[in-house]
């Protein structure tokens, strides 16, 4: 892997570290965030609730706003129908949570992964319905281009509110209240990279201050803020970009986990290891919360995790915590597996093509976007993993950096029977009798809009530091540039002629724990681990680290903990 150190305005790094106080290193880091002055940058370190736009700015949503005042005013019935990952399910407990304190009781469903496939269709609509024909349907994360399922919703007499963040494949849907930044607003728009969650966010908090307008009695309990732990999963889980107003709701979100204030997520956070007395990190989402509230839709039915956010209870809510953890134990046993059968398959039927796309019929179609994820990263390449669900082939495409997925499919439409999502990662379905024909035009894509090739992969390194340099102080201003994701991504430290006293040691599939020579500011050493790692220098090798540098928790206390990304023999280090 090539290592690449981040170029930095070296004057501008300078004056950002004397003007506010801090590091050498963190002027660097903040100057490669692109903050050119001391206001972008305290800003950055100082989040403020007040700098969210008017809610009201964004197409169609004060529209939104009126017809569900109408639907309350009116006792109206009402169906929210949400997508089935983090994002979805955080939108529709938002959503449903709000409308019950203003006495409405909506039914919440989303669609049956297995069953139904991905987003709104008419299969999906019949079952939630069953007879019951309701007055105002919305729909959260998905229906952005649904065109003949929301004209059926209108056939029945029903209007229809889409909340949608993804984008659009051929044009906008009509006949409805439609909200989506990607779509209707500007690039330059704050809130065009909110996912759902900030969205629906949005609507709620427009929704109030109409409510307050009218003096409705039912808001004056309702604080705004109690929805930002729902805001902050869905944000950091659909990864989106952690800048402007998603920095914002993430992070006053991540505060309001922290504080544990929802019984659902207490639960959820004690079944996944996660201290009660720790700090929370953009990671515990992603890593921890996020998987078992994802592991429901992907292999059984996501409204789990919705009743889990949506309960008072605790031993209620402990007890289904505790089903979504089986649940996400049970993925990750069947996920191990098709990852071992994908890569092999992968290094030999795709060696020399700039991507992959595997079939393979008894693979569990829930599971397929987390092996893509996975063989993505591992070969570099874009991929599509699929499984058999009848006569459809159903999966998941994930990319890497510069490689747009949503172009690619564009290209295989006419194979296709369904797909969408983002440059990054999306959903696909087609009749198996095409996949062959689709690894063909997949591949055949990517080199028509990429005829110099995929780039190397590489590494960008944020700093080159000394050992000693990686210490509480260094922790402490990287606490202020959290939380850490899409487009403020964690910093890859460099540190160069490492030499450990005693060899590390191996545990599980690859993995090591090894501990850094005492320093005066570490004086046991440091400790430090790494993750799959083919290889690892032995002691008395001097070796150049790319790590990452967080805090460690463990049994109600924290320690400074590197993880090593990648690493070189110091004298085959070629910058």
């Amino acid at each position: 892997m090539l290592w690449t150190t981040i170029e930095t305005d070296e004057s501008l790094a300078a004056m950002l570290s004397s003007e506010l106080g801090v590091s050498a290193v963190a002027g660097e880091l903040l100057a490669q965030r692109g903050l050119v002055s001391v206001e972008k940058a305290e800003e950055f370190l100082r989040p403020r609730l007040a700098h969210l736009d008017n809610p009201f700015e964004l197409t169609n949503l004060e529209a939104a706003v009126t017809r569900i005042e109408q639907a309350i005013e009116s006792k109206q019935s009402v169906v929210v129908f949400g997508d089935y990952d983090v994002d979805g399910v955080t939108s529709t407990v938002q959503l449903v949570s709000m409308l019950r304190s203003l006495d409405l009781n909506p039914r919440y469903c989303v669609p049956r992964r297995m069953d139904e496939g991905y987003g709104l269709s008419k299969d999906a609509i019949d079952r939630v319905f069953d007879g019951q024909i309701p007055d105002l349907f919305i729909a959260l994360d998905c229906g952005t281009n649904a065109h003949e399922p929301i004209a059926y919703l209108r056939e029945l007499g029903i209007d229809v509110i889409i909340v949608d963040h993804h984008q659009t494949k051929t044009e906008a849907p009509v006949d409805c209240i439609f909200v989506n930044p990607h779509v209707n607003d500007g690039e330059d728009a704050p809130w065009r990279d909110l996912c759902t969650a900030g969205l629906v966010f949005k609507l709620l908090h427009g929704l109030l201050k109409k409510r307050r307008e009218a003096e409705d009695p039912r808001v004056e309990s309702i604080q705004l803020k109690d929805y930002l732990d729902l805001v902050a999963m869905g944000t950091v889980a659909d990864l989106v970009p952690l800048h402007g107003e998603n920095r914002i709701l993430s992070w006053f979100g991540l505060r309001h986990l922290r504080a544990n204030g929802r019984v659902g997520v207490r639960a959820l956070a004690q079944v996944s290891g996660i201290d009660s007395t720790q700090e929370m990190a953009s990671s515990d989402i992603s890593f921890k919360l996020g998987p078992r509230i994802n592991a429901s839709g992907r292999l059984a039915d996501a409204t789990l995790p919705i009743h889990l956010l949506l309960n008072d209870d605790f031993a209620e809510c402990t007890q289904m915590a505790n089903e979504l953890d089986e649940m996400n134990r049970e993925r990750q046993s069947i996920e191990r597996g098709m990852t071992q059968d994908a890569e092999s398959r992968a290094a030999t039927e795709f060696a020399d093509e700039p991507g992959i796309v595997l079939f393979g019929e008894d693979w569990h179609p829930g599971v397929v976007g987390i092996v893509a994820s996975r063989v993505s990263r591992h070969f570099h390449k874009p991929t599509v993993v699929l499984g058999a669900e009848g006569d459809l082939a159903k999966g998941s495409g994930r990319s890497v950096s510069t490689v747009n997925l949503v172009e690619v499919f564009q290209r295989c439409t006419d194979l296709l029977d369904h797909w969408g999502g983002h440059p990054m990662a999306a959903g696909v379905s087609m009749p198996t009798a095409n996949v062959d024909t689709f690894k063909s035009r997949f591949i055949e894509g990517l080199k028509a809009l990429y005829p110099e090739g995929l780039p190397e992969p590489s590494l960008s390194i944020s700093a080159w530091l000394k050992a000693d340099a990686l210490n509480e102080s260094l922790l402490d201003e990287l606490d202020r540039l959290h939380p850490f994701g899409q487009g403020n991504p964690e910093p890859v430290f460099g540190v160069r002629g490492v030499v450990l006293d005693v060899d590390a040691k191996e545990f599980g599939q690859s993995n090591y724990r090894f501990r850094l020579p005492s320093s005066p500011s570490n004086l046991r050493g440091l400790a430090g681990i790494a993750w799959r790692m083919d290889t690892f220098p032995a002691a008395g090798q001097a070796f150049d680290m790319a790590i990452r540098f967080s805090w460690n928790y463990w049994r109600g206390s924290r320690y400074p903990q590197i993880t090593l990304v990648d690493w070189k023999l110091s004298e085959s280090l070629n910058l």
